[in-house]
């Protein structure tokens, strides 16, 4: 859009839509959409990892569009203890699947250490992943900065900062297991 083209759309309300720079991946508000289960053909799966409440992550996943658990909720699981944390974080990025369908969308720690990880998520209140820790293949970006599934569930929000994109995620989101092994998702 040129020059007279934004004076034009800012005047009456049609600004280009907002975008983020690679390699986030943009999606549309059709992803969204409603489904079988809220925004999700789904419920969230049985027994999500970290000891992560089933029905929070439910409403959070699938009938929300705005909010999120509640700041510092990450801490009260057991992911700080399983992940390692007292001994110096794991060896290899942590695996953060969809709590919905148990797909792969994020790791981390990736080009930084796990204690790296660790006080950013706490300085923000939440997990917070960076643009190399995102599997792009299932992850997308609307232009309001909600960061969802390419199934339909809510992740958290992207709020960049003097780094770049952060993405600032719920644990209850992420907390699934992996596809081969989530079976059947069941009713909460």
């Amino acid at each position: 859009m040129g020059f007279i083209g934004k004076i034009v759309g800012a005047l009456f309300g049609m600004a280009s839509a907002k975008t983020f720079p690679p390699p986030c991946v943009m999606g549309d508000e059709s992803i969204m959409s409603k489904k079988a289960h809220g925004t999700s053909a789904v419920p969230v799966q049985q027994n999500l990892r970290w000891n992560c409440n089933g029905r929070r992550a439910d409403q959070i996943c699938n009938f929300n569009r705005h909010y999120a658990e509640p700041s510092g909720y990450w801490e009260q699981t057991t992911f700080l203890k399983e992940a390692g944390a007292a001994a110096g974080g794991p060896s290899e990025p942590i695996k953060f699947y969809d709590s919905n369908t148990g797909k792969l969308l994020f790791e981390a720690p990736k080009g930084r250490s796990f204690e790296e990880f660790v006080k950013e998520s706490r300085a923000h209140g939440w997990p917070s992943f960076r643009d190399n820790e995102v599997n792009w293949d299932y992850v997308r970006v609307l232009p309001n900065g909600e960061t969802i599934s390419v199934d339909g569930t809510h992740l958290g929000h992207n709020l960049p900062d003097g780094k770049g994109s952060r993405y600032c995620i719920n644990l209850v989101s992420v907390a699934g297991n992996p596809v081969e092994d989530a079976g059947a998702s069941q009713e909460l």
